[in-house]
């Protein structure tokens, strides 16, 4: 539970630095368009703060966590992590305008969408494991 716990917190600053790092950003180089940067914000505090905080709630009723657990959040952070530098990367490209070939900006797109595809297959399975956890203790 110690590891949920440290998770949100990390998660809950990590969200904040990324509102900030919008803000300030944007400003600093007068930009007043929409920015992937924005999201970074309410990814880290919806898919990282809230999310680890809910598996903390669950652990302490279920106590679903074992060794597939710690597996498959580890590929759940990579994945969040991923997708949220990947909107930091997208948000600075939109707001400095550097010119970028085709295939540069489709790799931006495609490793957000590994991302996104991690953390997507990893809240599947954790909540297999929730699951499995609530229903034996039905028995």
């Amino acid at each position: 539970m110690k590891r949920y716990i440290n998770s949100a917190l990390l998660y809950a600053i990590l969200a904040m630095a990324g509102g900030v790092f919008y803000r300030e950003f944007t400003k600093f180089n007068g930009f007043t368009g929409k920015t992937n940067l924005a999201v970074v914000h309410t990814h880290y505090f919806l898919l990282g703060m809230v999310f680890f905080l809910l598996l903390l709630l669950l652990e302490k009723s279920f106590s679903f966590t074992g060794v597939k657990t710690r597996r498959v959040l580890v590929a759940y952070h990579i994945g969040l992590n991923l997708t949220a530098v990947m909107f930091v990367v997208r948000g600075v490209v939109q707001v400095l305008a550097p010119v970028l070939s085709s295939g540069m900006n489709a790799a931006i797109s495609g490793i957000a969408g590994i991302g996104h595809i991690l953390m997507g297959v990893s809240m599947a399975l954790v909540l297999v494991q929730i699951r499995r956890s609530v229903l034996v203790g039905q028995d």
